[in-house]
């Protein structure tokens, strides 16, 4: 694939299918959508991505509250009213008194930069499709100063949902879809060694069967994600566990499992 491509980076491990998912997303200039489990790192393709291709990164992160509008821009009036009150230079200029969100400042960028709409199906179900036509055209018109911002540069845009909600058929038409699987053992032990990789063989092997035992549990309400496995290995080490304490004892277990009812499982399946 000619033009940027992305790779791991020293901090980030991605598959194959990833990696692959990325480069098509930005070579047919469309938006990226990736879903996957808590966890699984689909914050950190965004940074990844930024770094990889040396861009600058810009975040949205969105709310349940979070409007299509506010990421466009947002006119002051309140500022406005007040500099007129007290007489300030400039109320006079509308301009003077819009403000960016960041998909306008992802399009008012003199470069490319890479901008993560984060958690997308936390807000309400018209906001995907409240941005199709940004997203589409790459601009969208200023009314109160009769001004239409166009993208200067396409931004790389990567979308991340915890599928709390399905999203409209018209706003998935217009993404590259990649599902984050949980990581496998394999590819699990090159993720922790990226953070670790000085960490004891014997402790990483009994740390991991103990974590995916506890993942494979059918009880189980909240599966530890990888970031928490994570945690716990620099607990371990930091605690200085020997490996042949990790079944027997749990330590720290309080790092991988978060929930009372889940410590109880965990306790009395795999003691």
């Amino acid at each position: 694939m000619k033009g940027q491509e992305f790779s791991s980076t020293q901090d980030y491990v991605a598959s194959e299918q990833l990696m692959a998912s990325v480069n098509v997303a930005i070579a047919l200039k469309k938006p990226l959508l990736i879903k996957g489990e808590p966890g699984t790192g689909k914050t950190m393709l965004a940074e990844a991505v930024a770094r990889s291709l040396g861009k600058r990164l810009i975040i949205w992160n969105i709310k349940s509250t979070t409007k299509a509008q506010d990421g466009l821009y947002m006119y002051d009036t309140i500022q406005r009213l007040y500099d007129g009150q007290f007489g300030e230079e400039g109320v006079d200029d509308i301009a003077h008194y819009i403000k960016l969100g960041k998909l306008g400042e992802a399009f008012e960028a003199e470069e490319q930069v890479v901008l993560l709409i984060d958690e997308i199906d936390k807000a309400d179900l018209e906001f995907p499709n409240d941005l199709l036509w940004e997203l589409d055209q790459m601009e969208f018109y200023i009314h109160e100063t009769k001004r239409t911002v166009k993208a200067k540069q396409r931004p790389i845009v990567i979308i991340t949902s915890n599928a709390e909600k399905e999203l409209p058929d018209a706003f998935l038409r217009r993404c590259i879809f990649h599902y984050i699987d949980f990581p496998d053992e394999q590819l699990m032990e090159e993720i922790v060694r990226t953070h670790y990789p000085d960490v004891e063989d014997h402790l990483l092997k009994n740390a991991m069967e103990v974590f995916y035992n506890i993942r494979s549990l059918r009880d189980i309400r909240k599966k530890p994600s990888t970031s928490e496995l994570i945690d716990w290995i620099n607990a371990l080490q930091i605690g200085g566990i020997s490996a042949d304490q990790i079944r027997a004892k749990l330590p720290f277990i309080g790092v991988v499992v978060k929930k009372d009812e889940d410590l109880e499982t965990v306790r009395q399946k795999l003691d």
